[in-house]
């Protein structure tokens, strides 16, 4: 197969498609968080609706990444990652038109689904449009695109519904777009060989409606409890589906998910590495923004501006990542970054009820680094551990193990969080028993500086230092958490992932195979 990173002044095209689109996508996931109060005094909307703005999302972004990368893999992915484009823009024009927040709930459940069928076949078009340095360089500019759209979310939400309203988060997807459909008409091209794959529509049921069950578990789970009837009956329908769906694949000779991959230890390590960084690090960034704005009491555009260090050096670091890449076996930067995210999260630890923000400054930077190592070079793992006709679905399990293991992140720190805030205020004397059940609840949800001012004036300095001091304890325990995740998952790849185990793009390890 020809290799077309070597094809002229236009080579860059693709890689160009595929950042415009990725950073649409992904800013949408923080951009939303800001603009919430405005959304629930506009369309007079409940908590369980403000909840199912964000949850709708990321059910299913996380639930159709394997489908779509599959699809690609199959009818081509120029025309599946064109219409994700189209997907997503259409719902994010109903999003900003919607009447009612219920309406907004179900076009954002769409939105995702574009989502999903672009950052599935994202990684896939760049494995497959470029080798050697060019990949390192592709892959490299992929991860800034990651690391930016993080950055500038928060910033760019909170400016957004400041000046002109929480419904143009939604409508400034509109040209981005237009040009990220542009650019792929223009630099993008479709494999035949990719066309004459059949379609295994039985897995795509399966595995789409068993991950829906399991993720839609995960974000209940703390608010419905564990051990509710619900909870049980969604996680145990998504394991029979599961099962099923695995069961399905071993028999088929193009199976949408090739469970046999396993074996491969490399395969397995980029999951890990997947669900390592967004299980520890990215699911942190709830509980941070929660600290910054409703702790310190910054505002959503001054809580995007202090959390640009760790943004801003991922953004920086992932370029000299990529190009690393071409020489540095994976195996080593992955792990060692994902080592270096455990570090800056232990960094984090020790805020107090009386911190600054500046408590945060040392473990960000060094988070920061760590992110920006990781990204590219398991963005190109990902791709190379699977033949080249297969990397949709490469991509699509990696992103998939990303999605789970935020939700699976979420959740565990939820329960965590939440254990740790009501036994702090429930230990209190300074709180009266009436008000500790609600005051554990406000806290947990990010709820403090309204509920303190229902509390009489004589006793709210007092009931503020102590939901402070819950919160920080807590926040403290999820970095010691984060930190230990990280750091197996890094200790982990170190061991299995091994540059032999790379067989698509094999020239992009350069030097460093071994």
């Amino acid at each position: 197969m020809t290799d077309r990173s070597a094809a002229g002044h236009g080579k860059w095209w693709p890689l160009a498609a595929v950042c415009v689109a990725v950073f649409m996508l992904l800013i949408d996931v923080t951009v939303v968080n800001v603009a919430l109060p405005d959304i629930q005094r506009e369309l007079h909307a409940s908590f369980s609706n403000l909840e199912w703005v964000i949850d709708a999302y990321a059910l299913t972004l996380a639930a159709f990444q394997l489908t779509s990368g599959s699809l690609g893999d199959r009818l081509g992915r120029k025309p599946i990652f064109v219409g994700g484009i189209a997907v997503f823009a259409a719902s994010s024009l109903a999003c900003g038109l919607a009447p009612t927040a219920t309406t907004l709930d179900w076009f954002r459940a769409v939105q995702g689904v574009g989502g999903a069928v672009m950052f599935a076949n994202s990684l896939a078009i760049l494995g497959a449009n470029y080798s050697g340095r060019d990949r390192g360089t592709a892959f490299g500019v992929w991860g800034a695109t990651v690391g930016a759209s993080v950055a500038v979310g928060p910033l760019v939400g909170g400016a957004l519904t400041s000046g002109i309203g929480w419904r143009w988060i939604f409508f400034v997807n509109l040209p981005i777009a237009a040009v990220a459909i542009g650019i792929s008409l223009r630099g993008l091209r479709g494999s035949p060989a990719e066309e004459r794959r059949r379609l295994d529509l039985l897995g795509l049921l399966l595995f789409s409606a068993g991950l829906i069950l399991l993720v839609l578990a995960l974000i209940r789970g703390n608010d419905d409890g564990w051990a509710s009837g619900r909870i049980i009956g969604l996680l145990a329908g998504a394991g029979a589906l599961l099962v099923a769906f695995i069961l399905t694949e071993l028999r088929l000779d193009e199976p949408m998910l090739d469970v046999r991959l396993f074996r491969r230890a490399g395969f397995t390590g980029a999951q890990i590495a997947a669900v390592g960084i967004s299980a520890s690090m990215f699911a942190l960034f709830l509980y941070l923004t929660l600290y910054l704005q409703d702790i310190l009491g910054f505002s959503a555009f001054a809580t995007g501006v202090r959390l640009l260090p760790i943004t801003l050096l991922t953004f920086v670091a992932a370029p000299g990542a990529g190009k690393l890449s071409a020489r540095v076996p994976f195996r080593w930067l992955i792990g060692t970054g994902l080592v270096i995210v455990a570090v800056g999260q232990f960094l984090m630890h020790g805020v107090t009820s009386t911190s600054a923000w500046t408590a945060l400054l040392a473990g960000f930077l060094v988070g920061g680094v760590g992110n920006g190592l990781i990204n590219p070079p398991l963005g190109s793992l990902a791709v190379g551990v699977v033949e080249r006709e297969r990397s949709g679905m490469g991509a699509g399990v990696n992103n998939t193990f990303r999605q789970v293991g935020l939700a699976t992140g979420i959740a565990a720190f939820g329960a965590i969080f939440q254990n740790r805030v009501a036994h702090t205020i429930s230990a209190a004397p300074q709180v009266p028993a009436a008000v500790k059940g609600q005051l554990a609840a406000a806290v947990s949800s990010g709820g403090v500086q309204q509920a303190l001012q229902h509390v009489p004036p004589a006793h709210r300095e007092q009931i503020a230092a102590v939901a402070k001091s819950a919160f920080t304890g807590a926040l403290n325990d999820l970095f010691i958490v984060g930190a230990v995740v990280a750091a197996a998952a890094g200790v982990l790849c170190l061991l299995l992932i091994q540059q032999r185990d790379v067989i698509s793009g094999v020239e992009a390890a350069g030097a460093g195979a071994g």
